[in-house]
């Protein structure tokens, strides 16, 4: 007889949680209560650790197929939200950000991973400091939410949490196939093909059907032939037909996505919208079970054999490895420091990072040092779970009330221009228009 891969207790476990959540989610509106740290701690009661009664296997199709699909999602929503058209000079702290921070923390998180887990290896601990370099703003959502913090500080961690995720995946990708290089010995001429296929064909497809999917919406739109069921249902669409078209060539899927997300952001208003609606529904019920496996599953997994190394390292990729990278892409924007340090500790690790162990660990069950990695990256984004969530409301309020009254803070109330990232239908200006 063929075992279900999801039994009906797991579905009702799911649907009460997301229901018990949604009649106080309002909590989380405030600042006080994530949901992210309520579905990890409502996992970790009914998963193993606790109650057993969700008993999900890390192994198998469901947990690829959950984890792929969310990630598809997240590349493709985070790209169409932010208009990367119109990152000019006013945005210049969260291009810094990613053009500088994000690749220092890389760096930075590879060499602590060689210094804590010297058998791991170059690639493998390159692998490590990849998973853990993009940030997730809802992990923080006080911070990016709260009208007391200049517009400018919100918007450039908007932003980088926005494109942080999809640009680190090339890189990732990359380093991914170094290490497998290395295992399997290919010629380098196997291997350089292999890359730039991936990331040639992948943006190729992408490009193609961002824009095709965005000129047939707007041009049936016009017409009066398309209703606004179906134009939300296209946006998931558009990022499953990226993705799959991209695989087919020979192209990396998750890279396709990113790109139509980012062509569809800047050729369809209607889409857009459609995009806001989307991220908010099915997206936000995705990210929610996968917190909520997270914490049933794949930590009690993962935490088993934990060390002194692994929680160094967790406790140093939050701080340290975080915050230097960031405070030297700063160098120049004549922000105060307390702005500095504000912004470097507001890089929480959540999704992505989840996501990324979850397909490397179906893709390269062999990869060497797969338990560390995995081990040390659920950890560190438990802790961000934590350690951000509460942190996030009480630390808003203090830094706008301290930020308002500093004199000499004048960078920090730079005007700069509103342009579409997530969350952004939680602030208004007074005149309606989205702020962030």
């Amino acid at each position: 007889m063929r075992t279900r891969v999801l039994e009906i207790p797991d579905l009702l476990i799911v649907a009460l949680g997301v229901f018990l959540y949604g009649l106080f989610s309002q909590w989380g509106e405030r600042g006080s209560l994530t949901g992210p740290m309520v579905f990890t701690a409502f996992g970790l009661v009914t998963g193993a650790a606790m109650l057993d009664v969700v008993r999900l296997s890390v192994q198998g199709g469901f947990m690829h197929g959950l984890a792929e699909i969310t990630l598809v999602l997240v590349l493709f929503t985070d790209a169409a939200r932010i208009d990367v058209s119109r990152l000019g000079a006013q945005h210049d702290v969260p291009l810094r950000l990613l053009g500088i921070g994000l690749p220092l923390t890389m760096v930075a998180g590879t060499a602590a991973a060689m210094v804590l887990f010297p058998d791991l290896g170059i690639w493998p601990a390159a692998i490590l400091g990849v998973i853990l370099s993009p940030t997730d703003a809802a992990l923080g959502q006080a911070v990016v939410s709260n009208p007391v913090i200049p517009v400018r500080v919100r918007q450039a961690l908007n932003v980088e949490s926005g494109l942080n995720d999809g640009l680190a995946f090339p890189i990732l990708l990359i380093v991914l196939s170094l290490a497998a290089e290395e295992e399997a010995t290919r010629g380098v001429a196997s291997w350089a093909f292999f890359v730039a296929a991936q990331i040639a064909l992948g943006p190729l497809a992408g490009v193609v059907i961002g824009a095709v999917g965005s000129a047939c919406v707007e041009w049936a739109v016009r017409r009066g032939d398309m209703n606004r069921v179906f134009v939300q249902i296209s946006v998931l669409c558009l990022a499953v037909l990226a993705f799959g078209t991209a695989e087919v060539i020979g192209g990396n899927g998750f890279i396709a996505a990113f790109v139509a997300g980012m062509v569809v952001g800047t050729r369809s208003r209607t889409l857009l919208d459609a995009v806001e609606d989307f991220g908010e529904t099915e997206g936000q019920l995705l990210n929610l079970v996968v917190f909520l496996i997270f914490g049933a599953v794949l930590l009690p997994t993962a935490l088993g054999h934990l060390t002194a190394a692994h929680v160094l390292y967790a406790a140093l990729s939050l701080t340290v490895i975080r915050m230097v990278p960031v405070a030297i892409s700063l160098i120049g924007t004549r922000l105060v420091p307390v702005t500095v340090l504000f912004i470097g500790w507001f890089g929480p690790r959540g999704l992505a990072s989840i996501l990324y162990v979850l397909i490397i660990s179906e893709g390269y069950p062999a990869l060497p040092g797969l338990g560390d990695i995995v081990t040390v990256a659920y950890l560190t984004v438990l802790m961000s779970i934590l350690a951000h969530g509460v942190s996030a409301s009480p630390l808003a309020r203090r830094y706008g009330r301290r930020i308002g009254a500093m004199e000499g803070a004048d960078a920090e109330q730079v005007t700069v221009a509103p342009f579409p990232t997530r969350l952004r239908h939680r602030e208004r200006r007074g005149d309606g228009e989205p702020i962030a």
